[in-house]
């Protein structure tokens, strides 16, 4: 039997993950990769047999107390070998003695159970084609122009961990367009939206109530255009599930949002997008 080999990714391998989940039709961002890597360059992995790329996992370390694993892919004509659980234990020990987070399938709920996630919630994938709305809200500015300092201590409202790192390369990048509303020197809202491999996802979407998340999700699609679009929803929130609904989105399929351990309490009615299903 060949020798199955486990390695850390190369930076311009991580894109090969990417490929392999739109294959999964997972629709990753066209610049998922390079973000990707912005927060934990070493939390990629990857498994060869005779060479060749059998596997790939990331567990990407946010600080000393959370991780969160995606891109668990084994080449489909090698699955059922198990090649699948050795780069998992490869991943998982990557990331110990951290809390992991991850949006699993919904098949595998009982697999992931036997590795000690525990189900927190569900997310919705919701998608559909919308026109974009003329620009008209005066009190809407570009994200980039917003100190990140603002954005960090948001965002620490609704994710486990600091991501410096990774909101910096997501809202910096090139096509990434973000949007934020401020009321009184704070934010109420804000939001990214980027080009995938079909249509455009937004995520995050962070805001404090449905009325604040329609005024930035109003300017990202007038910023960005119409066409087909996908918001990823915590299905806990309804508010955020209402605002799909509105826009005449329609549920596309469901991830289960697991961790191994206790989170910090986060924010969740604030969040009407989750920011990206392989990294939180």
């Amino acid at each position: 039997m060949s020798e199955f080999i486990i390695r850390t990714m190369r930076p311009d391998e991580i894109a090969l993950a990417v490929d392999w989940a739109a294959a999964e039709g997972w629709n990753p961002g066209l610049a998922d990769a390079p973000c990707f890597a912005a927060e934990d360059p070493q939390g990629f992995f990857i498994g060869e047999l005779e060479g060749r790329p059998a596997a790939v996992i990331s567990c990407v370390n946010y600080g000393a107390q959370f991780s969160f694993l995606g891109f668990y892919i084994v080449r489909p004509d090698l699955r059922g070998r198990g090649y699948g659980l050795k780069i998992w234990n490869a991943a998982i020990a990557h990331a110990r003695p951290r809390v992991i987070g991850l949006d699993g399938v919904v098949a595998q709920q009982a697999n992931y159970r036997k590795s000690g996630f525990a189900l927190a919630y569900a997310n919705v994938r919701y998608g559909g084609t919308v026109t974009a709305p003329p620009a008209s809200n005066g009190r809407i500015v570009a994200l980039t122009d917003v100190p990140m300092a603002l954005v960090e201590a948001d965002d620490a409202t609704v994710f486990p961990a600091p991501r410096p790192a990774f909101l910096r390369a997501w809202i910096n990048t090139p096509r990434h367009i973000g949007r934020a509303l401020l009321r009184d020197g704070r934010l109420a809202g804000w939001g990214v939206i980027r080009p995938c491999r079909t249509g455009r996802k937004i995520g995050p979407l962070v805001a404090d109530d449905r009325a604040s998340a329609e005024i930035i999700l109003s300017a990202l699609l007038a910023s960005a255009g119409g066409g087909d679009i996908f918001l990823d929803v915590p299905a806990v929130n309804r508010d955020a599930i209402a605002l799909a609904q509105g826009l005449g989105l329609s549920p596309v399929f469901e991830t289960a949002r697991m961790y191994t351990g206790v989170i910090a309490p986060l924010r969740i009615d604030r969040v009407f997008g989750v920011t990206t299903f392989e990294l939180g």
